[in-house]
């Protein structure tokens, strides 16, 4: 439904309890008049081509699926731009994993759900890439972008950045790089990994898998002078082919005796195969949730990408030039 501003900002108490805030706008709680919760996406006066706007409309307007937020209402009147999503009371992903994780936090998640959250934001990437009459590619899997709702199932939001595929095509154009460092695949920097596709998000997906079982944030390709000697995949590697030296700070709670290993094990192996560098090797969703559903302990672990930082301290490059 279309809403007017007058509307909107009824709804939310003239936006007197925000929820968070981007470089889209804020986001605020709010109530429909039969009392149902919802948050309130106010973007940006200064976005004034609407292209993010747009974007979400078009897109999530097209989905139903039970790990895809869902889109109530929007409004769009003059300047004034706002969408209207259900109220997801647990926030986003973020909160529970890595480093921003209270202690409190993640013993309320542990590996078992941590591993239905794998698995829901799978299903919603794969319902996108497949299940859709109209191809939808995300283009910004992250964290933030995982909502969580009152049984903490997994909805994937924030469609700003999205692009649609014309007769379910695979590969889109793209003249400027789209995402979030640390989670967007090489081939949306450079052509010269590949074509920009379905399979750029499975890339994205791997990085947020790998940051839930490693409890590590993703590596920022700009500070890759400082970190070359703990890129975290290669400590996945390590673990899975049983030689790791336990650190404390990223395998703090894996031990062999811990009866979690297998699904812990599973996800790390998942999430080695969709970064492979050659979007070729990396799998489709559709075989990301058949590996997460198999048989625990029966995935073969995927060679190591080829792009390895080097051991000796970086020259100062351009992200692009880096990756």
């Amino acid at each position: 439904m279309r809403y007017k501003y007058s509307s909107i900002k009824k709804m939310t108490n003239s936006f007197s309890e925000k929820l968070g805030r981007g470089g889209f706008g804020s986001v605020y709680k709010g109530q429909f008049p039969d009392g149902h919760l919802v948050a309130v996406k106010v973007l940006n006066e200064s976005n004034e081509d609407g292209e993010d706007f747009m974007n979400e409309v078009a897109s999530i307007s097209r989905t139903s699926h039970v790990n895809i937020v869902a889109l109530l209402g929007f409004c769009f009147e003059g300047s004034k731009r706002a969408l209207i999503y259900d109220f997801m009371p647990n926030g986003s992903l973020e909160k529970f994993i890595g480093n921003n994780a209270s202690t409190s936090q993640e013993s309320t998640l542990g590996w078992d759900k941590l591993f239905e959250i794998t698995l829901g934001i799978a299903r919603g990437l794969e319902y996108l890439h497949q299940g859709c009459n109209t191809r939808i590619l995300h283009l910004d899997i992250k964290p933030q972008n995982i909502l969580l709702d009152k049984d903490m199932n997994p909805r994937i939001s924030d469609f700003g950045l999205a692009k649609m595929c014309p007769n379910r095509s695979s590969i889109v154009s793209m003249f400027v790089a789209r995402g979030t460092i640390g989670y967007i695949a090489p081939e949306v920097f450079s052509r010269n990994f590949g074509d920009v596709s379905y399979k750029s998000d499975v890339y994205s997906y791997g990085m947020l898998v790998l940051e839930m079982a490693g409890g590590k944030k993703a590596i920022d390709p700009r500070e890759v002078e400082h970190t070359s000697e703990i890129y975290f995949p290669n400590y996945f590697y390590k673990e899975v082919e049983g030689n790791a030296e336990r650190d404390g700070n990223i395998f703090e709670a894996m031990n062999e005796e811990d009866e979690s290993q297998p699904v812990k094990r599973n996800m790390i192996i998942v999430g080695l195969w969709c970064i492979q560098t050659n979007p070729k090797d990396r799998p489709s969703m559709t075989r990301v949730v058949e590996m997460l559903e198999g048989k625990l302990g029966s995935l073969e672990v995927p060679p190591k990408p080829y792009l390895q930082p080097s051991p000796r301290p970086a020259p100062a490059y351009s992200t692009s030039e880096s990756l």
